[in-house]
């Protein structure tokens, strides 16, 4: 057989498998969070959230509310040489990123059962 028809014949194999693939995964919630951002930012937002008095007050001061942890959660990015993940029960994770053209920095305690939002403050750029 052809060389051309060898690729003629895998390339409609593998375009039919694309779009059966497509349209299986279509309607489920299915993600794809490979890294190490991604993977810890998914773990902590499925998690039950908890805030600490001194974050509600931050967020209270500059007129925000959970939502901005929430998107931060979703878009930030998690600065691992800032975070502490060699504790036995509960790995402290800092995240970074944009709210409303603000840098901002949280702090997460990230449990087992649940994620506390210990601090959050203004970062530098």
């Amino acid at each position: 057989m052809r060389l051309k028809y060898r690729l003629l014949y895998f390339s409609g194999g593998f375009i039919m498998g694309l779009l059966l693939l497509f349209f299986i995964l279509s309607g489920k919630k299915t993600s794809c969070a490979y890294g190490p951002d991604a993977r810890t930012l998914k773990n902590i937002r499925l998690k039950e959230r908890a805030f600490s008095e001194n974050t509600l007050r931050f967020l209270r001061e500059n007129k925000m509310d959970t939502s901005a942890i929430s998107y931060l959660l979703l878009k930030g990015d998690v600065d691992f040489s800032q975070s502490i993940t060699n504790l036995d029960s509960c790995n402290q994770y800092v995240i970074k990123g944009k709210f409303q053209e603000k840098n901002l920095k949280v702090r997460i305690a990230n449990c087992e059962k649940v994620a506390t939002v210990m601090t959050a403050a203004f970062a530098d750029k």
